[in-house]
């Protein structure tokens, strides 16, 4: 591997290799919300599995296992959302290294960059359909609650 001695390539190599960083900065943050969000829906079904082990009313007993359902509805979304938002973060590490050693060294690889980066792009997106997703089933668990 030859790596140019011009520090004007190198310097425009690290510049189009730190571009996507900042989507980097993006996903951590949305993985923090979601891990967070994933914890509470744990705690919470854990609550209600305990209070219906403890009792025999039918009718609670009926709403336990309605609640657990949404619950591990939401779960689900929330481990997709985290599992979609780490390919993400792979794709566009892949993506930054691609572009590195695309601008550094003879390799034409700039094209796998293109792709990486676009593939990112969509898991994000994705991403933040699944953590829609789970947040409005959320927001309608709580205006069920509320009826009652």
């Amino acid at each position: 591997m030859a790596f140019p001695i011009d520090a004007n390539t190198v310097t425009h190599g690290i510049q189009l290799a730190v571009a996507p960083v900042f989507l980097l900065t993006a996903v951590s943050g949305m993985i923090g919300a979601v891990a967070g969000r994933l914890a509470r829906i744990i705690d919470r079904a854990r609550l209600v599995e305990d209070k219906a082990r403890a009792t025999t009313d039918e009718e609670f007993l009926r709403r336990a296992y309605a609640e657990l359902g949404e619950l591990r509805m939401r779960g689900r979304l929330a481990n997709s959302c985290i599992a979609l938002l780490t390919t993400c973060a792979f794709l566009i590490g892949v993506t930054i290294i691609v572009l590195f050693l695309g601008e550094t060294t003879a390799f034409q690889i700039n094209k796998f960059a293109i792709g990486g980066f676009l593939l990112g792009v969509v898991c994000f997106l994705m991403a933040l359909v699944c953590f829609l997703a789970e947040t409005v089933i959320a927001t309608r668990l709580l205006n069920f609650h509320m009826l009652r």
